[in-house]
């Protein structure tokens, strides 16, 4: 079910911050309206998800974005977290992250995350990789009716 009259709210879970606007640039030549959020580790994306703190007013996202290898709480832990939360589970993660280790990719599948993708290493595959995130997760993808909003 596609809105088209608002942009959809995708948190950016990444500590690297050349990674953060890359995103961003490539967020800005989708073909789906984006509204991206980013946080630099998982303590962080957890009190936005729970509208915590500074992140009391902060939308619930359509989607996460999140990356494995950073500091403070990286995506493994984050996702453990999510998973364990009932408010939380079934909140869509696609874990983009530059680790094409099997080992990793095994783990976050078994923590459930919805998808894995290795990001591409050059600006073009890059955009081209968000805009197919984007168009499958707002244009095909059947979202839970709680996520979606007004």
């Amino acid at each position: 079910m596609m809105r088209t009259n608002k942009p959809f709210d995708v948190l950016l879970v990444d500590d690297d911050e050349g990674n953060a606007f890359l995103l961003q640039q490539a967020t800005g030549h989708a073909e789906v309206k984006v509204n991206l959020h980013t946080v630099y580790n998982g303590k962080e994306a957890l009190a936005f998800l729970r509208k915590e703190g500074a992140y009391a007013t902060a939308p619930t996202p359509h989607l996460i974005l999140l990356d494995i290898n950073m500091p403070v709480m990286n995506g493994l832990e984050t996702l453990t977290a999510l998973v364990s939360d009932p408010l939380l589970r079934g909140q869509p993660v696609v874990v983009f992250t530059t680790s094409a280790d099997e080992r990793d990719i095994g783990r976050l599948y078994d923590l459930r995350c919805n998808t894995y993708i290795v990001k591409p290493k050059d600006f073009e595959g890059f955009e081209k990789m968000v805009n197919l995130i984007y168009q499958y997760w707002f244009t095909a993808a059947a979202l839970p009716s709680h996520r979606i909003g007004p």
